[in-house]
């Protein structure tokens, strides 16, 4: 089962770090790769026009995100970065196909792009 999913939090949608799912904010489910790679790339498109910068990853991850779109971190004290994240997933894990170039080299992923520096644990660790 393959799933395009929109996460909006801290971290881009490559990180994976444990309890990511929490920052799943809208999911769409389907049978095959063909089907969820249209959606994915319909979306993308949508997703690009609303955001001033973005940076991506060959395998359909991408992050979005505006200048000034932050919240304040207590640990960190201080403003973390929010990021729109779209993802194609297989089985929730990262899928080993690759999106087409348009994608990933139409990045703009200029600005602020600090993360919160307290430990987290990635899947798998």
């Amino acid at each position: 089962m393959y799933q395009v999913i929109m996460m909006y939090g801290d971290n881009e949608p490559w990180w994976f770090f444990e309890e990511w799912q929490n920052d799943i904010v809208r999911e769409a489910t389907f049978e095959t790769f063909e089907e969820a790679r249209i959606f994915f790339e319909n979306e993308w498109y949508l997703q690009r026009n609303k955001f001033n910068h973005l940076n991506g990853r060959q395998n359909y991850l991408f992050a979005f995100w505006n200048d000034g779109d932050e919240r304040w971190c207590e640990e960190c004290d201080d403003y973390l970065q929010q990021y729109t994240g779209l993802a194609l997933l297989k089985d929730y894990q990262p899928v080993t196909n690759e999106s087409g170039k348009e994608f990933y080299e139409t990045i703009n992923s200029s600005g602020k792009t600090k993360r919160c520096q307290r430990p987290k644990q990635s899947i798998g660790s």
